[in-house]
């Protein structure tokens, strides 16, 4: 795949392998300072139109679409990412990929989570959904949600009934979500995720996110009537699905063996050392709190084994192809 050397995604003419051509897409979204914020207070959001591309399978014909959005990480959009939407596109199912960082003018939360909330990739994901959706030649019924990451807890946050039903409404969105090395340090007390079955994957060698906080937030899902399988993957590194050496980050800030923090029905957080919510807790927060009572450290691999990049590319079609009802070539 080619691109030129702007920095804005949205200014660069990207073809994938395959030579199918990105097309922009606005996306209004709006960026709430926390999740209570987003539920109980949507018109004090400062409002902003991030973006993406939309890339259709060639020879596509007039019956509409499946399509899967990417939700890219704490490294913003890359060439793994545009990698998935080549595989997408070959098997039929049209791709978007979104870039909530560069209106924001972010490069990497890699070393800052906190330069724009958690709730705000989650917003975004939700307002993206929407517009990506109703586009002409999509099947609006059969779309999913991809998120890598910082994008994977967006995707599991914006499945979420208490986090989705204000924005969308009642029983609507995507049918699918795949968090890809998800990060569940944010989670609702109230997990229902109503018809949308949840796949997460995960590697057994994540040193940026904790495959036990996914079990339980997978499980949660589960007690609460929901559809939600995990596999964990021996051997794997965060970021597996890239197809390049595992190497060290070091200006990596994380926490993986944080407690989790709970979400009240209104997206108040509830601190760790606390059972009452607080509307006015941020995320900064409660990072804070997790840095000074010894989580934190600096420095995490991330990376694929040989093999780990054609798992994650098998698992990903597998789950796709099931869930939108897309016929394997």
């Amino acid at each position: 795949m080619t691109a030129s050397t702007a920095k804005r995604f949205r200014d660069r003419d990207v073809v994938l392998a395959n030579g199918i051509t990105g097309r922009n897409v606005d996306i209004p979204s709006a960026s709430p300072v926390n999740y209570h914020q987003a539920i109980s207070r949507p018109g004090d959001m400062p409002r902003i139109t991030v973006d993406g591309k939309l890339f259709l399978p060639k020879g596509q014909g007039s019956a509409p679409l499946p399509l899967v959005m990417i939700i890219p990480g704490s490294l913003g959009v890359t060439a793994a990412n545009l990698t998935h939407a080549s595989t997408l596109t070959d098997a039929g199912i049209a791709a978007f990929v979104l870039d909530s960082f560069g209106e924001r003018g972010v490069s990497s939360t890699v070393a800052k989570q906190t330069q724009f909330s958690f709730a705000a990739s989650a917003y975004d994901v939700l307002a993206a959904w929407k517009i990506v959706s109703a586009l002409p030649g999509i099947d609006a019924s059969r779309t999913g949600t991809q998120g890598h990451s910082r994008g994977g807890a967006a995707v599991l946050t914006a499945a979420t009934r208490r986090f989705a039903d204000p924005v969308l409404g009642s029983a609507v969105g995507p049918v699918g979500v795949l968090g890809a090395y998800p990060w569940s340090g944010h989670q609702f007390l109230d997990p229902r995720v109503g018809r949308t079955e949840i796949r997460a994957l995960i590697g057994d060698r994540d040193e940026w996110c904790s495959p036990m906080q996914v079990q339980g937030h997978c499980q949660a899902i589960r007690m609460a009537g929901g559809k939600a399988t995990m596999r964990i993957v021996s051997g794997a590194h965060h970021s597996f699905d890239r197809g390049s050496p595992v190497i060290d980050i070091a200006e990596a800030s994380v926490s993986p063996h944080a407690p989790t923090t709970y979400l009240a029905d209104d997206g108040a957080f509830v601190h760790p050392l606390s059972e009452t919510p607080d509307p006015q807790l941020v995320d900064r927060d409660v990072m804070v709190y997790s840095l000074k009572a010894g989580y934190g450290r600096k420095g995490a691999k991330l990376g694929s084994s040989p093999g780990d990049a054609e798992l994650f590319r098998s698992e990903m079609l597998a789950f796709w192809r099931r869930v939108l009802s897309v016929p394997a070539a």
